[in-house]
């Protein structure tokens, strides 16, 4: 009869290794989930190459490839194939709230790890690594923040680019307007009609806007680093449980070699819709966080030494 127990009761601590489902309580995004049979991905319309739309109005990009990993390791861990994924756009106004209240479930776009946010929404290991500067008409003339004095500069609303630049040491004494698009296309187009002189915004995003406009050849992207920010997949605070797996998907990217070959894609090769090349070489930061996943917010990476 011991033997008997014994085995069964190795049968089934077996039956749970290989089932942690069962193992494990399901709790926050992934019972919500399991319940509804639907995932939400939070998607971004214009954030070149990170998650943008195509030429068919369909959300592609570095980030989205990403996060299609994340629910692929969903829907392997419910045992639910058939999982239906709904897309939400968001705004860089909104993406938040809608992260907090159970809209999105996962934010795919270009969201910035800082200590402000981490009090209300929780990052994945960050996947990107972005300097904030300043696009602007090579015609200008402009190539440093000091010029900018009584000039309209443009940013995108909800973005904490206007903050960084009033932050900055040649920024703090500039008497500049400020001018707001409501999302990155549109604060690109205000530097494309000349209601600005300059965008300030993450570098890749501005390069990707360049390279996607009407003349590329007359921007450029100029002045100083404003900031160095880990850019990272967004989900609800206080869910370790999905924060572990997204980690896992993500982690598992980077030991294959899986994200360098994303990262080569997005942003070393020609990308829809103009089959253009961003040429963006990875930073050095980027490489040795493949190395050594991190969730650290920005004010570490840029704490003077």
């Amino acid at each position: 009869m011991k033997s008997r127990n014994r085995l069964l009761f190795c049968l089934l601590a077996v039956s749970l290794a290989a089932n942690p489902v069962f193992a494990e309580d399901l709790t926050g995004t992934l019972k919500k989930v399991k319940e509804s049979g639907t995932i939400t991905m939070g998607i971004r319309e214009s954030s070149y190459p990170l998650s943008y739309l195509d030429d068919k109005q369909q959300p592609i990009g570095y980030h989205i490839d990403v996060c299609n990993k994340i629910v692929a390791a969903v829907k392997d861990r419910l045992k639910m194939p058939g999982l239906k994924i709904l897309l939400q756009p968001v705004t860089s106004q909104n993406r938040i709230p809608l992260v907090s209240n159970g809209t999105v479930d996962l934010e795919c776009g270009s969201t910035t790890n800082n200590e402000a946010r981490r009090k209300q929404v929780s990052f994945a290991v960050t996947t990107f690594v972005t300097n904030v500067r300043m696009a602007v008409k090579k015609a200008s003339g402009i190539t440093s923040l000091d010029q900018l004095n009584g000039k309209p500069v443009a940013t995108t609303s909800g973005t904490t680019s206007v903050q960084l630049m009033r932050a900055h040491e040649k920024g703090k004494h500039l008497d500049f307007k400020e001018v707001y698009g409501k999302d990155h296309a549109d604060a690109f187009l205000l530097l494309e009609t000349d209601r600005a002189v300059a965008f300030v915004m993450d570098d890749n995003l501005l390069a990707g806007l360049i390279a996607t406009s009407k003349k590329p050849a007359d921007y450029a992207l100029v002045g100083e680093v404003l900031n160095v920010e880990p850019i990272a997949v967004m989900v609800r605070k206080d869910d370790a449980q999905f924060k572990k797996l997204a980690d896992d998907a993500i982690k598992g990217m980077m030991k294959s070699g899986e994200l360098d070959k994303l990262y080569a894609k997005w942003f070393l090769s020609p990308i829809p819709p103009k089959n253009i090349s961003m040429n963006f070489p990875m930073s050095e930061k980027l490489k040795e966080l493949i190395r050594n996943p991190s969730d650290a917010p920005a004010e570490e990476y840029n704490r003077k030494k």
